[in-house]
């Protein structure tokens, strides 16, 4: 793994750009409706049962994953109407049931109040669905501790694509030479280093209860106080 991303030099960075799924806040939350309860459901569905088998959830479970995997990468993907529509399902009031498991990672609040303190930008760039945004910012109120936030279904492009970015540079206005980016997907943080964005940084821990990665392509950290500026006297 490369190394600890604690030496920021933040008299370098006038704006940074944030992801939120596994960056602010704990991918548990997105792991659990799309990796579990969504075969659960599309399976009881199918099988007009609130009981279905296991083996009829993991024999659904394949065909959404299967699924997934075709659209990663693309606006689709990220799409609350595509998943919809794909599962009869209403994604909406899935994201609802469960948003008692949306939280804050390590420091992160903190670190957005911290950025405020001392005059640096504070952008949103995600992937996320504008609903599924509205459900997370009901139970974390990341509106107040941001200055700007952008879903890239706002552009229609995902973040993986050059256009975005540019679509971003024209909204915001950064220098990419004082930007930091923190995104805990390797495809994304490649389309921001070829864009010219300096500053870039991953989590090592996206999902809480998973175990941190490890061989990562970008300097990483897991609590967002490892790279806290520095209080403001």
């Amino acid at each position: 793994m490369l190394e600890v991303a604690a030496c920021l030099d933040w008299e370098q960075i006038d704006t940074v750009l944030l992801d939120m799924d596994g960056t602010l806040l704990d991918q548990n939350y997105d792991n659990h409706i799309w990796n579990r309860m969504l075969p659960r459901r599309v399976a009881e569905r199918i099988h007009q049962t609130p009981t279905p088998t296991e083996a009829q959830i993991a024999a659904t479970g394949e065909q959404l994953f299967d699924r997934m995997r075709r659209v990663y990468g693309t606006l689709e993907f990220y799409s609350l109407n595509f998943w919809a529509e794909h599962t009869q399902l209403d994604m909406v009031a899935l994201h609802k049931e469960f948003a008692h498991l949306v939280r804050y990672r390590p420091s992160a609040a903190t670190f957005l109040q911290r950025l405020g303190q001392h005059k640096i930008n504070r952008v949103l760039a995600t992937n996320a669905d504008r609903r599924s945004l509205a459900v997370k910012q009901a139970n974390c109120d990341i509106d107040s501790r941001i200055d700007l936030c952008i879903s890239s279904h706002d552009y229609g492009q995902p973040k993986e694509s050059a256009g975005f970015w540019q679509a971003l540079q024209q909204a915001v206005g950064f220098d990419p030479q004082r930007t930091l980016f923190i995104d805990d997907n390797d495809s994304v943080l490649g389309s921001a280093r070829d864009y010219g964005i300096a500053h870039l940084r991953t989590i090592t821990q996206p999902d809480l209860d998973r175990p941190p990665r490890a061989d990562l392509n970008y300097p990483a950290f897991n609590d967002f106080a490892e790279i806290m500026p520095a209080p403001l006297q």
